[in-house]
């Protein structure tokens, strides 16, 4: 028996015919923390900027674009690594990836050059490429197929974790005992999750060679070519409002609320991913229509009632309801749809995702000098609209409802 055919832990101890087959918590809680390293690597220098900027004398600004490094990185690296590692070990290549933000981090925390320093963050954001990639896959290969789209919940869990625990968190150790210390410890704890990848995760196949798929392949699928366009659509449309927020709920006089209306909107998100991850493998179909449709009612809402504060309060709640599952409908629905080609697929999101994350902020951008921010509302409501649209037309297409016996389609 090779490495990589080694059986996961669990199925070492195989449920009976009246049993039913349990999910590998401690391997699927393993990739819950690659998401959250990910993440919290990624967006951690926005809670530091002024330590940041003043240690290595620039200015707040500059000190931005770690994070557009970063997410550089990403859009440049992920679709040709997943489709040149295809021949490789997963277990050796989610190694390889969490070695690349160990070695990342550690020269961000120790070193006083800051050119040396945006180049380790570009080389974090590779190394994240290369793990979005293949995280949903290696998730999904963990179970059953009737537990994929619970698994996948659990594997992206850290996302929002990171973004409502591990963000104000790692700030506060920032403020309290200086930058370098908060991404050394975050240096130290992907290596300790190396050691929890190796003692828990299966060491699953590479992708046999005729099961291996090219770019130009996958994205023939009309399945994956729908996803990525929906998804592209739904998340320029988050991130044109989220980016700007301030100055949208400026308009209800709520400009001194934003912290609270942040924190509003990531515990609704973090109660859609706890409801997205249960029903998730029963009806993926109707919650992907339902996240969108209440993503569109919040946005209309804010159209109609930019100045009331009550529906504000209310709006972003919903949003935050719509959107905390929307990252796990969508990467269950491109697995559904990729077949063997789903790491080459998710490669695809991840590039999509940060193209989206760009392309709101300069919109919204462009919205607020031309229009004001009372227009974020409105061209919101219009591209969900389209949004809704296609998921609806795209009722009889296997992929909303994972239906596996379609693949070959």
């Amino acid at each position: 028996m090779t490495t990589d055919t080694l059986p996961h832990p669990d199925a070492l101890h195989p449920a009976t015919p009246s049993t039913p087959p349990k999910l590998p918590l401690t391997s699927l809680l393993a990739l819950t923390m690659v998401s959250f390293v990910v993440i919290l690597t990624e967006v951690l220098p926005a809670g530091l900027l002024p330590q940041l900027a003043a240690s290595l004398n620039s200015s707040q600004s500059v000190m931005g674009q770690l994070i557009s490094i970063y997410a550089l990185g990403s859009v440049l690296a992920a679709i040709p690594l997943a489709a040149a590692t295809q021949g490789v070990g997963r277990r050796t290549l989610l190694l390889t990836a969490m070695a690349g933000f160990v070695i990342a981090n550690t020269i961000t925390a120790l070193s006083t050059s800051l050119p040396l320093i945006f180049v380790a963050r570009f080389l974090g954001g590779v190394a994240a490429g290369l793990a979005w990639a293949m995280l949903v896959g290696y998730a999904a290969r963990m179970v059953a197929p009737q537990h994929k789209g619970r698994a996948i919940a659990i594997a992206m869990a850290g996302t929002p974790l990171a973004l409502t625990v591990g963000i104000p968190l790692g700030t506060y150790v920032g403020n309290l005992v200086g930058w370098r210390i908060a991404f050394g410890m975050l240096s130290a704890l992907a290596a300790l999750l190396m050691l929890w990848i190796v003692l828990r995760l299966p060491a699953l196949r590479a992708i046999p060679g005729q099961q291996r798929q090219s770019v130009a392949q996958v994205f023939a699928l009309p399945g994956v070519r729908t996803v990525l366009t929906v998804l592209l659509l739904y998340v320029v449309t988050h991130n044109l409002l989220y980016t700007y927020i301030a100055p949208l709920v400026t308009l209800a006089g709520l400009a001194p609320r934003v912290d609270f209306l942040l924190a509003l909107f990531g515990g609704a998100a973090l109660v859609s991913l706890l409801l997205v991850g249960t029903l998730v493998d029963r009806w993926l179909r109707q919650l992907v229509l339902a996240s969108t449709g209440l993503f569109l009612l919040a946005c209309s809402t804010l159209a109609l009632w930019p100045g009331v504060q009550a529906t504000v309060y209310l709006a972003v709640a919903i949003w935050g309801l719509a959107f905390g599952g929307a990252a796990t409908l969508f990467v269950t629905s491109l697995s559904n749809a990729s077949g063997p080609g789903q790491d080459v697929a998710q490669s695809m999101m991840t590039t999509v995702w940060n193209l989206a994350i760009f392309a709101g902020s300069v919109v919204g951008g462009m919205l607020l000098g031309q229009f004001g921010a009372g227009s974020f509302a409105w061209v919101a409501t219009a591209l969900l609209s389209v949004t809704l649209l296609i998921i609806w037309r795209s009722r009889t297409q296997f992929y909303w409802h994972g239906a596996a016996s379609n693949l070959a389609r």
